[in-house]
């Protein structure tokens, strides 16, 4: 049977629920998209339309391979099976300046898309998905307390996240939505010292029973302190109270310092995700 498209977030779940629920830490992300697409609409991360993808090996077999894409950002893939990378770069439309996800099905695809059109695979990103284990708090803290950031941080938390973006090297279109729709259900979290914050946290709306744990920022001048771990443990905590099954989170591979601390915290490795660069 192959690869099947659909601009609908609905037909996507219905055909391709059963290969997310049977990978609910790998494809954590394409249901946080999903669930996003279903709450604010198909304009949600831009003007042009999603595309979702789910790959059978056969007509009556089960689906082994999903992508889906929001433009701008590139197609974001699940784990699959090589063939099913293959396929997807053969049979892609259009014009492509890279890929992310699971990294063995990127690498498929990336190879397939080189020899398809001649352009060359870079790597921009090695990251590696987390599951939290047993939560361990730094002890002692440093300085400070937790508290939910509501709609008078909004300012702020618009600033703090624009500067993330820029820190990671990956646009942020409609940001003042994403963090609206994250004041909603109480998905940032502030760390302050007397009063003022520090440092923020996120966590995706806890749906399928899984919470991934975003944008984990500390300004620059303020570095170097505990923050960044403290905040990180107070929003893990917040994911654990909404009654998730799993909280996870991604950590750039070439920053020791974060993942030195996440894994202090609790945070297990899962498995490996490519951001990629096609030309």
């Amino acid at each position: 049977m192959g690869w099947t498209f659909t601009p609908s977030v609905a037909e996507f779940t219905a055909a391709a629920g059963g290969f997310l629920d049977r990978h609910p830490l790998e494809t954590n992300v394409l249901r946080t998209v999903c669930g996003t697409l279903r709450r604010r609409g198909p304009d949600a991360y831009g003007a042009q339309p999603p595309v979702f993808g789910w790959w059978r090996a056969g007509d009556e077999g089960a689906v082994q391979a999903a992508f889906l894409r929001t433009p701008p950002y590139p197609p974001l893939l699940a784990p699959g099976t090589q063939q099913s990378s293959r396929e997807l770069a053969a049979g892609w439309e259009g014009p492509l300046d890279g890929a992310r996800g699971d990294a063995d099905a990127v690498r498929a695809f990336g190879e397939a898309w080189r020899e398809r059109t001649g352009a060359a695979t870079r790597v921009v990103r090695e990251q590696r998905l987390h599951r939290l284990g047993a939560l361990t708090p730094r002890s002692p803290a440093p300085p400070g307390r937790a508290r939910v950031a509501g709609e008078r941080d909004l300012g702020l938390l618009l600033r703090w996240h624009q500067e993330f973006a820029r820190d990671i090297g990956e646009p942020m279109p409609g940001a003042e939505r994403v963090v609206a729709d994250a004041l909603r259900f109480g998905g940032r979290v502030l760390w302050e010292v007397d009063g003022e914050p520090v440092a923020m946290a996120g966590m995706t709306s806890p749906e399928d029973g899984a919470v991934r744990v975003v944008a984990v920022y500390t300004p620059a001048a303020l570095r170097g302190r505990g923050y960044a771990g403290a905040v990180t443990a107070a929003v893990s905590r917040a994911a654990l109270d909404t009654g998730a099954r799993d909280v996870v989170l991604f950590t750039d591979l070439a920053n020791p310092v974060s993942n030195h601390v996440y894994r202090r915290l609790g945070y297990v490795p899962v498995r490996d995700q490519l951001v990629v660069a096609f030309g």
